[in-house]
């Protein structure tokens, strides 16, 4: 995906438009992607849709996520009583509407679904008007032009999706059994969570999650963790104060210790591994002293805090009435309530942020100019036994993971108040954080840093597609940062380069969530970052996103080596295979002295012992691979040459065999052909491994003698291709467009 600077980048995601110096002059229509022109989930067109039910007169029932058990993703409850119905807003209640007066947080409430991370980022972007319209399209109404399809937009991977949904929603006993607003007459909510389960599947597929899915996903933002301690409470309410003023999305919680204490209520009120928003912060007058104050929200839109400065507290009798109504204070049982920041300090464990560009990540206020920044996005994926690596831990393997070079060409300025990242790996990478370490305070003392300019990047990996099938599924990632040397740059680096070398950078533990991200700060030159999953062999698509400074010259592509072909010298024949040929042929061979694919299939093994043994189709392709002018069958010195050929094979195969079990990994197939004189692309190799390890978890050696008789034939015919066109694709265009067929 080419790069885009992010000032632009921004603009198009959520909806602005662009400085004028920044508008294209021909009026080109916005890339497909944009927010101005998303794509079309499952190639539903909303407005050919809505049009369509207007001029026939009926109620769009969507197909694509029909009204039927399916799509709630659960079992079905046995209790006739407790049977499901799907009825429309206007059939569940009189006055129904699609927005009342104003979006506000109190709308949200959270029904008979585990989702509070979604509804606590969907509370959080109602403080922001613009990015909610980006999300929720205006002009949508349950009575206007009015034919029961909505639509709302999603950001997805590096694009911006589009859902169409009807309105039919999952009814219980006359209530909506999922999402619903406070006075229920209100369904903006329940459609949007309708159209986020039909992006994942079902509604079912929503059960648990972390609340930075959901704010990156409404805004295409960047999400992170904030640990509560890691800040004194005055410096926590600026940074919050700061980043929602930037647009900003906030979010809290408290860490349960065990699965038993989700959901369990303190004596304070507040609901353990439960997912609260944070929607405003302010400065209270109380007499001649001033109190720092959070607002926070439960989704359930009830069950609250009820300390210092909740609904139910004394402090609000001692504050004057005008300050109360510019609070627009609500002392209800509405999920709404504030904390002071010493409390929350107290109480709460991590603070989830999502900002709209990498500035927001920064400790200061919101006045302070923001850098232009340049973004670049990939896609890839993880295959077992080609790209799916696994850890450094795994050293054999590491390597294989997709390699992403970053080159930085200039320094930022200097950067005194930026903190340094925290590194949480206690001296060991490639450890596994399942969750439920002990959050340690950051140490403020230590030596100070040292001023220097450097290069600043920030870098996010995300694990796409694994909430489907009525759980999450997610793997245990994160991603690595070295510093390449000048020998090496632009070149694939091997195994011997990451056994040497250690990273300059990283992620963090692996953690079994959808994104790992880092900023980092780093000298100018040249880079490779790998994302890994912590497991090798565990198949999985990803997108990797890299922010830079625009000062810097940001170079990211997926490496791309390409192929070639050093024939190796052969070995002269041995006397006793050059014998096993004389005498076969003689016996054998008919009146033009050659043999055919069934004898020299005999031939071949009873030459080579049983592990070695050759297929009848795999001879065929030895023989189609030799220079035969048509011929299926080979001569004498042809014979010959295939036995010693396959001889120095077999020698190849036995090193790589390091367990002597007769294959070898698919991960050193690469090596394995470098040393038959083939150095291949890696997409070339993942096709090789798909086609000839078969479905197996490893390769055999009649495998491995297919692969390199299939390149080998390829690449002669590439070099007697005379087509210009063909010259001018390459060897690798070459290569992938005849190992599909």
């Amino acid at each position: 995906m080419e790069e885009v600077p992010l000032n632009v980048c921004i603009f198009h995601q959520l909806g602005f438009p662009p400085p004028a110096g920044n508008m294209a002059s021909d009026g080109a229509a916005a890339p497909l992607g944009s927010i101005d022109n998303p794509v079309k989930f499952q190639n539903q067109d909303f407005d050919a849709l809505l049009q369509e039910c207007l001029k026939d007169k009926k109620l769009f029932a969507d197909p694509t996520f029909p009204a039927e058990q399916k799509s709630i993703g659960m079992p079905k409850d046995p209790n006739p009583a407790k049977e499901i119905k799907w009825k429309r807003p206007k059939e569940i209640s009189a006055d129904a509407l699609f927005v009342e007066d104003t979006i506000g947080t109190t709308d949200i409430c959270q029904g008979q679904l585990g989702d509070c991370w979604l509804l606590a980022a969907l509370s959080a972007l109602t403080v922001h008007s613009k990015l909610f319209a980006t999300v929720v399209p205006s002009n949508q109404s349950l009575s206007d032009s009015y034919a029961g399809i909505f639509h709302f937009r999603f950001w997805q991977y590096g694009e911006w999706v589009e859902v169409v949904v009807d309105d039919r929603l999952p009814v219980r006993e006359g209530r909506l059994l999922f999402s619903y607003s406070r006075t229920r007459n209100e369904f903006w909510s329940a459609l949007v969570e309708k159209a986020y389960a039909k992006l994942v599947g079902s509604y079912g597929s929503l059960k648990g999650g972390n609340i930075s899915e959901g704010m990156e996903d409404f805004t295409g933002g960047i999400a992170y963790s904030l640990p509560v301690t890691s800040r004194t409470p005055p410096v926590l309410w600026r940074i919050l104060t700061a980043a929602l003023s930037r647009g900003s999305l906030l979010s809290c919680f408290i860490q349960a210790k065990s699965y038993s204490e989700v959901g369990k209520v303190t004596a304070d009120g507040l609901v353990k591994g439960h997912a609260y928003a944070i929607t405003d912060t302010d400065k209270v007058a109380r007499g001649s002293e001033e109190v720092l104050l959070l607002k926070l929200r439960n989704p359930w839109g009830f069950v609250e805090f009820c300390g210092s400065w909740s609904d139910k507290c004394k402090e609000w009798e001692d504050t004057e009435q005008s300050e109360k109504q510019r609070l627009k204070l609500k002392l209800e049982e509405d999920g709404e309530f504030w904390i002071s920041p010493g409390d929350f300090s107290t109480m709460f464990n991590v603070v989830e942020l999502c900002s709209v560009s990498p500035d927001s990540l920064e400790d200061g206020d919101a006045s302070t100019s923001q850098s232009t920044w340049t973004i670049s996005e990939h896609k890839g994926s993880w295959l077992p036994g080609s790209s799916a690596g696994g850890s450094r831990k795994y050293n054999k393997s590491f390597w294989k993971n997709p390699q992403f070079e970053l080159v930085l060409r200039e320094q930022d300025q200097e950067d005194d108040d930026e903190e340094e990242e925290e590194d949480d790996n206690d001296g060991d990478e490639d450890k596994v954080d399942k969750g439920d370490e002990v959050l340690k305070e950051k140490n403020k003392g230590g030596t100070q840093k040292q001023k220097a300019k450097h290069c600043t990047v920030l870098v996010e990996l995300l694990q796409k597609n694994r909430r489907q099938n009525d759980k999450i599924n997610f793997l245990y990632i994160a991603f690595h940062v070295y510093k390449v040397t000048p020998e090496v740059q632009g070149a694939c680096l091997d195994r011997s380069f990451f056994m040497k070398n250690r990273p300059v950078g990283r992620s963090g533990s692996y953690r079994a969530q959808r994104g790992v991200w880092r900023k980092l700060r780093l000298d100018p030159g040249h880079y490779v970052i790998i994302g890994s999953t912590y497991q090798p062999n565990q198949p999985g698509e990803f997108f990797i996103r890299i922010f830079s400074k625009t000062r810097n010259t940001l170079g990211v592509q997926d490496f791309t080596c390409s192929s070639d072909y050093i024939p190796v010298m052969a070995a002269p024949v041995l006397p006793e295979d050059q014998t096993k040929v004389e005498k076969t042929f003689d016996e054998k061979a008919g009146p033009d002295d050659r043999l055919n694919a069934q004898e020299i299939m005999k031939l071949i093994n009873s030459v080579f012992d049983k592990s070695c043994h050759l297929p009848l189709e795999t001879c065929r392709q030895i023989i189609f691979g030799e220079d035969t002018e048509g011929r299926s069958t080979l001569s004498r010195e042809q014979a010959e040459a295939v036995l010693a050929d396959l001889r120095a094979l077999q020698s190849i195969f036995v090193q790589f065999d390091e367990d002597s079990s007769g294959s070898i990994s698919p991960f050193e197939l690469s090596l394995a052909l470098e040393a038959a004189g083939m150095k291949c692309d890696s997409k070339v190799v993942q096709l090789l491994s798909e086609r000839f390890v078969g479905g197996e978890p490893h390769l055999s050696f009649r495998g491995f003698v297919s692969c390199i008789s299939r390149l080998r034939k390829l690449f002669a015919l590439f070099e007697s291709e005379t087509s210009p066109e063909v010259k001018d694709r390459g060897i690798n265009s070459w290569l992938l467009q005849f190992l599909v067929l």
